[in-house]
């Protein structure tokens, strides 16, 4: 954290494929490994003293995954038993939205009702299919507005660090390319690549935007589709 960004070409092969997607947290096991160069050719002249490298990955294994996936994979059968022990006990308490509430962020004080309404954008509504292809949503997007120093940053990096796939951005710094989806040419293949924004990063999960109001006319038009549709739609010929 903190460093200048590295970059470096990791070569998967067989079932290591197609196990993480753009936006995952991973770690990669392998083996750090020189890049041949043609014996002969332009591209020999060209590549100088130092060798281009490359890690050939034997093990991935991804961090922030989905509620179920996580608890599935991770925990022995005694810590599910546990853990089914304890969120039978919240469930059937006092007041479970109350209790759950009070343990988002609870070094802020006070704040019942947004920690609430935080509570259930993280959990989800019912997302309704009719019959007819329709979809009716059920997650709900939350605008918290007040004074500085009212906590509202804290509580959104906060939700956005307990959520699966949670991303944090600031309205100022993100234009609606960097929301949503950018065109960018491949440097090694020469083609054109979609690359995805912070809203398809947090894709099943939370984007949190804060600065909400510096932000250009322009890019906050970009998020009401999403908003709405829950969809990203890129039209470049």
């Amino acid at each position: 954290m903190g460093h200048v960004p590295r970059s470096l070409t990791v070569h998967c092969r067989g079932e290591l494929t197609r196990i993480a997607s753009p936006g995952n947290e991973v770690t990669i096991d392998g083996v750090f490994l020189p890049q041949r160069v043609a014996e002969g050719g332009y591209r020999a002249m060209k590549a100088g003293l130092v060798t281009t490298t490359f890690v050939e990955a034997q093990n991935i294994i991804i961090h922030k995954k989905s509620y179920d996936d996580s608890i599935s994979g991770s925990l022995s059968e005694d810590e599910r038993i546990k853990l089914d022990e304890q969120i039978q006990e919240i469930a059937t308490g006092e007041d479970p939205v109350g209790t759950l509430s009070s343990a988002i962020a609870p070094e802020i004080f006070g704040h019942e009702d947004i920690k609430r309404a935080l509570l259930l954008q993280l959990v989800g509504g019912c997302t309704r299919k009719l019959p007819d292809g329709m979809r009716i949503r059920g997650d709900i997007n939350i605008c918290l507005m007040g004074d500085p120093g009212v906590a509202k940053s804290q509580l959104l990096k906060h939700v956005a660090s307990i959520t699966p796939r949670g991303v944090y951005t600031t309205g100022k710094g993100s234009s609606g390319v960097g929301l949503t989806a950018a065109i960018t040419k491949d440097v090694t293949t020469g083609e054109l690549a979609l690359e995805g924004g912070a809203l398809v990063l947090a894709d099943r999960g939370i984007c949190a935007i804060d600065e909400f109001d510096k932000m250009d006319e322009a890019d906050r038009t970009a998020i009401h589709e999403v908003m709405e549709q829950q969809t990203v739609s890129v039209a470049k010929a």
